[in-house]
């Protein structure tokens, strides 16, 4: 902890979309001070050079060699799956009290022969696992503090699992058929996403992918079983739309016992009635990623459908925000004891 009383950052990975909008919210955090941006390429570069937004004078990129880890309290890592590990390994038991928020997959996924099935990545620091925390902050604020890494997590799962773990638990919908058709920005794929998705008309189109296993299907499995103590089978149906960011998920699910949607509406507004950033909306709302773009907020809509004891749940949130970098920061709150909502909007 700096003299400041701000604890002391180091940014790696600072020039992807999610390193950027992880250095713009954190440079005017009352409680940070940026110590170190660092990144592969662009080494000497002004971070301004890449996003105009952030107008605070910041650390010049550097490489990771420069950085003097003593002088750290905690290190946000934006890296590519399976870079992180290596870091983390490197200097985890070197430097007892540093702590880490991973932003990529490398720590969300318990089961190692799982992480490699779906990432391809053999996992390089398995012991640490048991010391990692995978952290969607309204859903488990009281353990955050017993951990020195915490895995952020996906963008996608963010969105699923913060209408549906509350009505699962409380037992309210059926566990067997859930739908999820969600849609996300391209800015979800990183900088490098032309080279993954080559269909045409990229810009002016909406695309399926990921039809039968995406990626983020193991982690949202992992989590439901988790959280809610039962497996819960479901279908996910991700698509990428024209647009550079904000993700709209469409839940389609059966209730139980009558279980009616005002009913849904009122278990969700319970159980997050002390969250600072989850809003429910009012029953049938009509809903858009519109109203959460370059916030940390999550609005959900409960609506009726024609079909009896079937309804659909909408969940909108910003993939780069609430999805990424603004989650890691809601972590990092709490991590230190600051207001969970601290440096965000």
């Amino acid at each position: 902890m700096s003299i400041y009383n701000k604890i002391n950052v180091a940014v790696i990975g600072a020039t992807g979309y999610t390193g950027l909008d992880l250095i713009l919210m954190l440079s005017t955090h009352p409680k940070v001070k940026i110590t170190y941006l660092c990144a592969t390429k662009n080494l000497g570069k002004k971070i301004n050079f890449f996003d105009k937004r952030i107008k605070k004078n910041l650390p010049r990129i550097s490489s990771t060699s420069k950085i003097n880890w003593n002088s750290l309290d905690l290190v946000f890592l934006s890296l590519p799956n399976g870079q992180a590990q290596k870091i983390i390994k490197k200097i985890f038991f070197k430097n007892k009290k540093l702590k880490f928020i991973d932003l990529s997959a490398d720590f969300r996924i318990f089961d190692t022969k799982i992480y490699f099935k779906n990432y391809k990545i053999n996992h390089k620091a398995k012991k640490l696992l048991k010391n990692s925390l995978y952290s969607i902050p309204e859903l488990n604020k009281k353990q955050i503090k017993d951990y020195r890494i915490i895995a952020n997590p996906g963008c996608y799962p963010t969105s699923v699992q913060i209408p549906l773990v509350p009505l699962l638990k409380n037992k309210l919908i059926k566990s067997d058929n859930i739908t999820i058709d969600t849609k996300s920005g391209f800015s979800g794929a990183g900088k490098n996403f032309e080279k993954k998705f080559k269909h045409k008309n990229l810009y002016s189109s909406t695309f399926a992918y990921g039809i039968k296993m995406h990626r983020h299907v193991c982690e949202i499995d992992q989590q439901f079983k988790k959280l809610t103590k039962k497996k819960v089978k479901f279908s996910f149906n991700p698509h990428l739309l024209p647009t550079f960011r904000g993700i709209l998920s469409t839940i389609y699910v059966n209730t139980k016992n009558k279980v009616s949607a005002k009913k849904l509406r009122g278990s969700l507004i319970d159980f997050y009635k002390n969250s600072k950033f989850i809003k429910v909306l009012k029953l049938n709302s009509s809903i858009g990623s519109g109203n959460v773009l370059n916030t940390n907020n999550c609005e959900i809509s409960v609506c009726e459908t024609r079909i009896k004891n079937k309804y659909i749940i909408f969940c909108a949130i910003d993939n780069l925000v609430k999805g990424a970098s603004g989650q890691a920061i809601q972590n990092m709150n709490l991590l230190y004891n600051f207001k969970e909502n601290l440096g965000l909007k």
